[in-house]
């Protein structure tokens, strides 16, 4: 049977960074190939991808990842109806009710808070007892949020206690139905994981690799020192000093997208009135510009690292997804004047038409490339050359074909 899968190659340049620290606070890497590499791992880069789609997509279309998301249904109940802000432990109370039905996960106020207040409240100070949340982050899409804060709504209107207004059937039922409904973008995309009730998990429709070096790398440490501001003129010596770890690389970066995954998860999308495909395509766009142009933010501030892609290479196959990486396994060797990005072209330049008529994987197969100047020459002859906008846009009408058109 025929697929649509969509597979997104990039090179990019990262001058000296640590886009993605490791637990001694050194950026990550990874031995590929016999040596070592730089290494951004791909939750860092879907976190990224996801921080991109605020730019790109409406509030509605998203979702959030969080462990207070009763007080985010608390936050809807209280904007549908106003009278309802002097009730907040009410409020809360049916919120995380309604949450609990839905997901299963245990909803309560975590203890360091609840001391906290007590303790406050023991010194005379108002404190009011923390809002409940959960166990571990759980992701959510607006409209699902909006849902079930109506459903909160509902229960604390018919003057019902919470827990025993959500021990019937009916409602829990109603509540997971509506959780495992009208998924956000991001979700459709990255999936959710409910550890509680497995039943209301989405499998992701997007795999994103770990970013590696095309080259060996070596970690370097940057000594610092500030000078006070108010250090008198015979005060020397520094206010403060340390050191932060980082390297530079031209990394690979590839994702894999099932768009048959992805429409599954989606379903008829937040409009009605507009064809079915709409909202993949939407989805599709979204996620190859926001994959594209994202930059995880690690010590951004401290190396204002702001790089775009050296090159794009993406492909609209009809089978299985294919990385590049093995182009890469023999590490590039700068020569001449120096540089990367022009021995990795060439290899990628060398590897795709090989491995590909090799498995018969060039057949039906669309591919068009992005690139920037004569370091990326040899990648010109594999695909149709095309800008981010261009691109974005012929991928998003070959999807809308492929799907049924839009």
């Amino acid at each position: 049977m025929s697929r649509t899968i969509l597979d997104v190659h990039i090179l990019q340049t990262v001058p000296p960074s640590n886009l993605n620290r490791d637990d001694t606070g050194s950026p990550k890497t990874a031995v590929y190939g016999g040596v070592r590499r730089s290494r951004v791992s791909s939750q860092a880069w879907k976190r990224a991808t996801r921080q991109a789609f605020r730019e790109l997509l409406d509030p509605q279309e998203l979702g959030v990842r969080t462990r207070k998301v009763a007080e985010a249904l608390a936050e809807r109940m209280v904007a549908e109806d106003g009278t309802l802000k002097d009730q907040r432990e009410n409020v809360l109370a049916f919120a995380a009710q309604a949450v609990f039905a839905a997901t299963g996960s245990k909803i309560e106020a975590p203890k360091r808070k609840e001391t906290a207040a007590k303790d406050a409240v023991r010194n005379g100070e108002e404190a009011p007892a923390p809002a409940p949340e959960s166990s571990y982050l759980l992701f959510l899409s607006a409209r699902q949020i909006d849902s079930l804060a109506a459903l909160a709504l509902e229960g604390l209107r018919s003057g019902d206690d919470a827990k025993e207004y959500f021990k019937a059937k009916p409602r829990k039922d109603r509540a997971r139905a509506l959780a495992n409904s009208a998924h956000s973008v991001d979700i459709a995309l990255f999936g959710r994981m409910v550890a509680d009730t497995a039943d209301i998990n989405v499998d992701a429709a997007a795999q994103v690799a770990h970013a590696i070096g095309v080259h060996a790398v070596e970690t370097e440490s940057d000594y610092f020192t500030a000078v006070d501001d108010r250090n008198a003129a015979d005060e020397s010596g520094a206010g403060m000093i340390g050191v932060v770890d980082f390297n530079s690389s031209t990394l690979y970066r590839y994702a894999a997208l099932d768009v048959d995954h992805l429409r599954d998860n989606l379903g008829s999308g937040l409009d009605d009135e507009k064809p079915g495909t709409t909202p993949v395509r939407r989805a599709v766009e979204a996620f190859l510009e926001g994959f594209i142009t994202s930059l995880p933010t690690g010590k951004i501030n401290t190396f204002g690292n702001h790089t775009l892609p050296d090159a794009v290479v993406v492909k609209l196959r009809t089978s299985r997804p294919i990385s590049f990486v093995g182009a890469f396994e023999t590490p590039v060797v700068a020569t001449g004047a120096g540089g990367h990005v022009e021995g990795a072209c060439r290899a990628l330049a060398s590897f795709v038409p090989g491995v590909e008529g090799a498995y018969g994987a060039d057949k039906d197969t669309s591919t068009w490339v992005v690139r920037v100047g004569p370091a990326t020459d040899a990648l010109s002859g594999l695909g149709l050359e095309v800008t981010l906008s261009q691109l974005v846009e012929a991928v998003g009408a070959a999807v809308g074909d492929r799907m049924g058109g839009v």
